[in-house]
Order: structure tokens, then sequence, then C-alpha cells
């Protein structure tokens, strides 16, 4: 059986009791995350807006060079997601702690693992078999990245072995698998890229403009000072930007739960995300917990509401399901 705790226990050295240090576990991966889905195209966004504004290149376009700018900026711009994506692979098995698991293991619940990802991917037609690895978390939780469909990666966590029976995973596999024949890495590349070239952008002729208002071009230290102006409205736009890619990001995922009912059935894609209510529900995950003692309590708090929903890269669950409920009538 997948979600055997003896197996995961004994491959990655994981503890049964779940609860202990929980918060702080939880704490520590959400860090490691974040930091995977920014620092990069921070970094590279920030080396980039440092070097024009060193350059002066808004100083050097001739009226009417805006274009030149935009070229610029969409060039640069697509550069940060790209990086992130190429090394996506690589980022997520170093700041996951993902083990891959090698399709010729004598385990038996990690080589049905694999089976069972191996399987829906030649259902999905994906041109290559993806790494299948695994990561120590108490967090139920899986994940698909690659830069292509032909070198993708899909993960789950202890946690999810140990609280969901085997066809909610094979539905939450199915999702995943749906997400790299979908092609939804480089699809929210390409939109992440837009985001960034249009922040960058637009922050530097805002900044400009504004300093046109507040100085002459000849003023000294006046260049620094647009450099902090463009600073600071890259950041304003990259917020208003991620609100677009959070929205983008909830139509994907939409269309991954579809994929995910056609490869493994729509029973298992709605049973994978009623687990996925009931353990993020602290009342009804203590209510199971009594009925079955190998199952842990999982400490998180519910779906986001309010202006917080708009930064939500998954829709609420209820209305996940209630979509695959109302497709199949």
């Amino acid at each position: 059986m997948i979600g055997a705790p003896g197996v995961t226990r004994r491959v990655l050295g994981f503890k049964p009791d779940l609860r202990r240090n929980g918060v702080s576990i939880r704490v520590h991966r959400m860090a490691k995350r974040i930091f995977l889905l920014v620092t990069v195209n921070l970094l590279v966004m920030v080396t980039i807006t440092t070097i024009l504004a060193l350059l002066r290149v808004g100083n050097y376009l001739p009226p009417g060079g805006l274009a030149g700018l935009a070229v610029v900026c969409l060039i640069w711009g697509f550069a940060g997601a790209f990086i992130s994506l190429a090394l996506s692979r690589l980022m997520a098995k170093w700041m996951m702690g993902v083990k891959v698991i090698p399709p010729e293991t004598g385990d038996p619940a990690l080589s049905n693992l694999v089976a069972v990802v191996h399987e829906l991917s030649r259902q999905a037609g994906l041109p290559k078999m993806p790494e299948v690895g695994i990561y120590e978390s108490p967090d139920v939780n899986a994940f698909a990245t690659g830069p292509t469909r032909s070198r993708a990666l899909v993960a789950v966590s202890t946690g999810l072995l140990q609280r969901m029976r085997q066809g909610e995973v094979s539905g939450v596999l199915a999702h995943e698998v749906a997400h790299i024949a979908n092609g939804d890495m480089v699809t929210m590349t390409l939109v992440q890229g837009v985001v960034n070239a249009f922040a960058l952008f637009l922050s530097r002729v805002l900044a400009f403009l504004v300093m046109q208002v507040l100085r002459s071009r000849d003023d000294r230290g006046g260049g620094w000072l647009q450099f902090l102006l463009g600073q600071v409205f890259y950041i304003i736009f990259s917020v208003l930007g991620a609100i677009v890619v959070c929205w983008f990001s909830r139509l994907r995922e939409y269309r991954a739960d579809a994929g995910g009912a056609s490869l493994a059935g729509r029973e298992n894609m709605i049973g994978a995300l009623q687990a996925l209510k009931r353990v993020s529900n602290p009342e009804a995950a203590a209510a199971d917990a009594r009925q079955n003692q190998a199952f842990q309590v999982l400490k998180i708090s519910g779906a986001r509401a309010g202006i917080y929903a708009l930064f939500s890269t998954h829709p609420p669950l209820e209305k996940r399901i209630e979509r695959l409920q109302q497709a199949a009538r």
C-alpha cells in the first residue's frame, strides 16, 4: 500500500509523532518555498534594474525610444522567469529535500508509487516519464515542476502518503501529471515573464517622469534618487502583477483538476480534494484522528478570505469539488 507509515519512516527517518514541532516545521517549509519562488527572480530583476539605472538607459534613449526600453525590459523580464524554470527541478530537490525514487527500487510501496505516476504519465501522453520523488514533511502536499514535459518531477510528502488512501493518492498524482501534460510550468513562466517585463518597464518610466517633475536631468545625485524610485515602483507593480499571476494560476488549477479526473477517474479526483479539505479542517481532522489513531491533526488554518484570496494560487477546495461534481452531471 502506498501510504504505509512504516515505509516513509524507513526511507526518510520519518518520526511518527507529526504534531511535534509541527508549527516550526511548517514555517520552515513555507520559508523554503517562498525563497524558491521569489529569490531567483528578485536577484535577476534587481541586478537588471541596477545595471539599467547605473547605465542611465532612459537618458540615452532618444524621443520615442520607449519601444527600445520596452524590448530591453521584455528580454530581461523573461530572463529571470526562465532562469527559475530551468533550475526548478534542482532547486526543488535542494530546498525541499526531495529524494528521487529509483524506478528499480526494491521497496514495494515506493515501487507502486513510481508505477502509478508512470502509468498516469503514459495515459497523459508525456514524451518521457517524470522523476518521482518523496520528501519528509507532515504537510499533506504534492507538486510537479520542471522546465519541460520531458524533464519533469513529481514529488509527494510523507504526510500525504500517511494520511490519504490509495485512491486519493492516485487523484493527487493525476492532478500533478495533468499540470505537466498541460504545460503549466512553461505557461506560468510566460505569464510571470510578462509581469516582470511590465513591472520593470513601468517602474522605469514612472521613475523617470517623477524625476522630470522634481528636478532637471543634470542635477547631481538625481540618478540615485531615480534608481530608488524605480525600485519602489517596481515592488508596487510586482505586487499588482502577482494578483494577475495568482488569478491565472487558479484557472490552471481548475484545468488540472479536470485533467486529473480524466486520468484517475472523477471519484478519485473528488476524493483527493475532499481528503485535502478534511485534513485542512482542524475540527474534522480531530474527529478523523479519534477514529483512526494513525491519523494526526494537521495544524493549519482554513482557506484565505477577503483580500488575501487575491494572492492565493489555488481556488478554495469547495469550489474545486463543486466544479468537478457539476461536470459529472
